[in-house]
């Protein structure tokens, strides 16, 4: 991921302006190491950080029209950009970057060319013809956008709050799936399919049409002229990226740098569920596997840059974060500049545990499509700034525009999760790589149930964090928190430790504001709630222990030496407290 920053009519074209502006520019280098540049045009400019993945001998930003009259500075990766390139006869393009046909796409369609983009982005674009810009951020938010606004009467945009905090009277998260145009003031949607609105969708469940839609959406990401892998937790959908890269590899020469065998790579606590899962599916799989270790106290010596990087004080982002973190830092110091990842599965399909209370259909679909709205503030956030904190992209095919059309247009009725008919959550995927002749995976493997990623890189993590919260937060400090924090108030002394970290990088109102919670947590809570009352005396937000759902994914009759080792083993701390499988 790059990093971008734009201040957009300052009244100030002054040398100590560019100075600020290249300062501010400098603190999303994490992001993109490779290049750095800056295009003023009077009291406009235009800053990028190069993350170089396509065409990095020449690709570098901001990127221009013919006439440079259009200038673009664009954090993203744009995988129809070939396509879109043969549309653009009368164009000359000054360079092999995907993103370059942003400009030209400009000049020919106007504002309106943002839903011909296949791809994740976000970029700024300023019309120095008359002075005019328009900001746009792609469908589901995979990339990072803030906008902020100055006493004088700019606009501000940064790809992380870090470049603006400081300088902006006010800023916020800038909407997926908008654009912004100084013509009008005002964001406008522009992606707005058929299962935005909710309406129930009806169309029956193909397992060759979803499978065929997930192989394009993995394969169009490996759009690289870099060293890559994929992120391997050993769960269904990491695993399913890794089999579909891993044969399409195979089946090509149009691999690069590490040759046709596929790097995996993942991360945990010694002997945790994740590191025992993912090896096996790369030892079944023939992946070139890279096993990467951390400790308790590694993890927690990791929580400020942790906070700093991701700017949120979200308890469960910041818990499967930390992990990531530290696998992003050992990744990219392989040489490695993209992986993909397995974000946005368990959205699109209640994957959650809590999803095999749904009552109904359409209570189902509800969920799915809130859910969906709002993972650019959890796990689109941790993927993109876990990783772009050490120069490393993360690309999420489940996250596909076309992939998600396909999958939530398919009737919620076979989404639903029927034990007595076999039908564990996400089955319609599983059931969709289910191929007897050419298994993707082994049985076992692609009907393994969920596991939290917090909890799968080592079940003592959380423990260790409570713990170690419990010795820096006193009773006295939780009596006052309401008084010290009346906006998103902690609740609990981990949630109170990470608030004050978060508070003394970003102590601004806007930035607190820019963290979900209050009616954002009680909408998930209530839901899991309303489905299942036994839930209402939840007191952590982790899917780690939701005892009732995991033991009854088995038959009650199934003895204990059937059910998996890490079911048993943490019964009795599963008992202690009720607690509900909500990621976000």
């Amino acid at each position: 991921m790059c990093g971008i920053l734009a201040v957009l009519g300052c009244s100030d074209d002054s040398q100590a302006k560019r100075v600020r502006v290249l300062e501010l520019s400098r603190r999303l280098k994490h992001r993109g190491p490779d290049w750095s540049g800056l295009h003023q045009h009077g009291d406009c400019y235009l800053a990028h950080q190069r993350l170089a993945i396509v065409d990095p001998a020449s690709g570098d930003q901001p990127l221009f029209n013919e006439d440079k009259s259009v200038v673009v500075t664009v954090n993203g990766e744009i995988y129809n950009h070939e396509e879109l390139r043969k549309k653009l006869v009368n164009h000359k393009f000054r360079t092999g970057s995907d993103c370059d046909v942003i400009a030209h796409l400009y000049e020919e369609y106007g504002e309106d060319f943002v839903d011909m983009l296949d791809g994740i982005f976000s970029f700024v674009l300023l019309d120095t013809r008359d002075n005019s810009y328009i900001v746009a951020r792609d469908a589901i938010g995979v990339t990072s956008l803030y906008i902020g606004w100055g006493l004088d009467g700019s606009v501000w945009i940064s790809s992380e709050m870090k470049g603006l905090n400081n300088d902006c009277e006010h800023f916020e998260c800038f909407p997926p799936g908008h654009l912004y145009s100084s013509k009008t003031g005002v964001f406008r949607r522009w992606y707005n399919p058929p299962w935005f609105s909710e309406a129930i969708p009806s169309v029956p469940y193909d397992p060759l049409v979803l499978r065929r839609a997930f192989e394009n959406a993995v394969i169009k990401r490996l759009m690289t002229d870099v060293p890559f892998g994929v992120l391997l937790s050993g769960g269904l959908d990491s695993s399913l990226v890794a089999s579909i890269t891993a044969r399409y590899l195979a089946g090509t020469k149009t691999a690069k740098h590490w040759g046709s065998q596929l790097h995996s790579f993942c991360v945990g606590l010694e002997n945790s569920p994740d590191l025992k899962a993912a090896r096996e599916v790369a030892e079944y799989l023939g992946t070139v596997h890279h096993e990467f270790h951390f400790t308790v106290q590694d993890g927690i010596d990791a929580i400020e840059d942790v906070i700093y990087h991701i700017e949120t004080y979200d308890v469960t982002t910041i818990r499967a974060s930390t992990p990531m973190f530290l696998m992003s830092r050992k990744i990219k110091s392989l040489g490695v500049k993209m992986v993909i990842s397995g974000e946005g599965s368990d959205e699109i399909f209640g994957g959650y545990l809590y999803f095999h209370k749904a009552p109904n259909k359409d209570e189902f679909h509800h969920e799915t499509c809130r859910k969906i709205k709002a993972l650019h503030q959890y796990d689109c956030l941790r993927a993109n700034k876990a990783t772009s904190a050490w120069g490393l992209e993360a690309r999420v095919p489940f996250l596909d525009k076309q992939f998600i059309n396909v999958a939530m247009s398919i009737d919620p009725e076979s989404k639903m999760i029927k034990k007595d008919e076999g039908r564990i959550e996400k089955w319609i995927l599983r059931r969709a790589f289910d191929d007897e002749e050419h298994p993707y995976l082994p049985k076992h493997i692609l009907y393994r149930q969920k596991e939290q990623f917090s909890d799968g890189v080592g079940y003592s993590w959380i423990d260790g964090l409570k713990a170690h919260a419990d010795q820096h937060v006193t009773n006295k400090m939780m009596r006052n928190a309401s008084n010290i924090f009346p906006h998103n108030t902690p609740t609990t002394k981990e949630a109170y430790y990470y608030r004050m970290i978060f508070e003394r990088f970003f102590p601004q109102n806007s930035a607190r504001l820019t963290v979900p919670g209050g009616a954002t947590v009680a909408c998930s809570t209530a839901k899991a709630v309303e489905w299942d009352s036994a839930w209402k005396n939840n007191l952590d937000p982790s899917g780690r222990a939701a005892l009732g759902v995991h033991l009854s994914a088995y038959n009650a009759e199934t003895p204990l030496s059937n059910m998996p080792s890490k079911v048993i083993d943490n019964i009795p701390r599963m008992i202690e407290v009720p607690r509900v499988a909500i990621q976000s």
